[in-house]
């Protein structure tokens, strides 16, 4: 077993995401998770190959450097690049695998938004998950879960956890379709990312008209 410096079991965090572009909610949920859970790490990980989106990500480089540069400052937090090296679609299960495989003996917590948490069972290998990883949920407060979607896990209700942020509207969608719509309402898109974040965007010329 992989122990901390008190002894115990490892305490790993999982956080997930297409990070496209990193806010300053993606960055609030990541100093919340260390925080309320006692991580001794927080894996940040990039999404691979969204095979469940519709859209188009950004370039994996981009990507990437933008989660350096959003979280690469806060104290306990690994910004891990491993799903994007992986070839073909990228399941939460097999990077789970790995990292248990990696520290032997630790606790997962995976940290998943409230949006997330109501597909959860349509996620590939979902029960695989709940038997590797604790739950979390990030609550804003003005979301709706709701105990009817806990009774679809009625087995394994002590496998998931509320993890609570305050109220933070921006979105990575509204994000982008604010820098799509000109200069104007692209400097107030800025606003809601980290400030080199809103300067590598720039500099890219990412998201914007057409």
């Amino acid at each position: 077993m992989i122990a901390n410096a008190t002894g115990q079991p490892k305490r790993i965090g999982v956080f997930g995401g297409a990070f496209d572009p990193p806010h300053h909610a993606h960055v609030a949920l990541a100093k919340a998770a260390l925080e309320q859970f006692a991580l001794d790490v927080l894996h940040v990980i990039p999404t691979g190959h969204a095979w469940h989106k519709a859209r188009a990500l950004s370039a994996p480089e981009h990507r990437l450097a933008m989660a350096r540069l959003a979280f690469g400052n806060i104290d306990g937090v690994m910004v891990d690049a491993r799903e994007l090296q992986r070839t073909g679609p990228t399941f939460t299960i097999d990077t789970l695998k790995a990292l248990q495989a990696e520290n032997p003996g630790c606790l997962l917590y995976l940290f998943i938004g409230a949006d997330q948490f109501a597909t959860f069972a349509q996620w590939h290998q979902w029960r695989e998950i709940l038997e590797i990883a604790i739950i979390c949920i990030a609550d804003r407060t003005e979301s709706a879960l709701t105990q009817i979607q806990f009774d679809v896990y009625a087995p394994h209700h002590h496998r998931f956890f509320i993890l609570k942020l305050p109220p933070m509207p921006a979105s990575a969608t509204q994000i982008r379709q604010m820098m799509a719509l000109g200069a104007t309402t692209a400097e107030e898109a800025r606003k809601l990312v980290p400030e080199a974040v809103a300067r590598y965007i720039s500099l890219r010329q990412l998201y914007g008209p057409g």
